[in-house]
């Protein structure tokens, strides 16, 4: 496993990446309403990240078609937007990528449409709240596996399950790198976290079984009982004191 340390002139990138990131999504947050159409959020991004002079990470990405991923109620990721309308009481799972001066910046957030139901309220409570415990786990010197599980006891001490099918990663000169984040795990197991990694932490949380299964356009994820599901990611870098999100406007 190769695991990349960043200099400071990388990190300075990624800082701008993420930056980014959080201020597109930030704009499509306070665009997205009831009756609108799930490509549309995809249009908005585009729009954004041109007039911010960056590429998105995702459009083309072993043939993604789309800058934005949209995952609607039991869409777990990678969901395709299209067609498909919004409607009072969704909600809705955005995750953006963009690459500055060749360095990537990844961030989800799982929005409501609306007025949502207790049940997805709690879902989107607990899986945000189970970013924050990884993150907090993520200091130098700490293993992966305390990550891990302190997201996975976030998430099953407040009732719900974490997809164990797909993780969080590295990232910075490409999207995906090494070392894979699984959002379970065991303390004081795994590799050994220093200053200079980056990470993308990014909780799935599924109001039923972890189970998932894949869509027939073969992007999407849902989860196999048709339950609602949760993402929110930050990319982090490792510092000598605490982690540093980088995806913050």
């Amino acid at each position: 496993m190769s695991i990349i340390i960043k200099s400071d002139r990388e990190i300075a990138a990624m800082r701008q990446a993420g930056k980014i990131v959080a201020a597109v999504l930030e704009v499509l947050k306070l665009d997205l309403r009831p009756g609108m159409k799930t490509k549309e959020l995809d249009i908005i991004t585009d729009q954004e990240l041109e007039k911010l002079g960056v590429k998105a990470s995702f459009k083309g990405y072993r043939g993604f078609p789309a800058s934005l991923c949209v995952s609607v109620n039991d869409e777990i990721v990678h969901g395709i937007p299209g067609e498909r309308l919004l409607n009072e009481g969704d909600i809705v799972s955005l995750d953006l990528g963009a690459i500055c001066n060749g360095f990537h910046g990844d961030a989800a957030v799982t929005v409501a449409v609306g007025e949502i139901s207790p049940q997805a309220r709690k879902l989107v409570q607990t899986a945000e709240g189970a970013l924050k415990a990884g993150i907090a786990a993520a200091f130098c010197g700490a293993r992966l596996g305390d990550v891990s599980a302190a997201i996975q006891y976030y998430v099953e001490s407040r009732g719900f399950s974490v997809v164990r099918e797909y993780t969080g990663h590295g990232i910075g000169r490409e999207m995906h790198e090494e070392p894979q984040v699984p959002n379970f795990g065991r303390l004081g197991e795994g590799l050994k976290l220093k200053k200079g990694m980056t990470l993308a932490l990014e909780p799935m949380v599924n109001a039923g079984s972890w189970r998932t299964r894949l869509g027939s356009d073969h992007w999407v994820v849902l989860t196999a009982d048709g339950s609602l599901s949760a993402h929110f990611e930050h990319t982090v870098l490792i510092t000598d004191g605490e982690p540093e999100v980088l995806t913050v406007a």
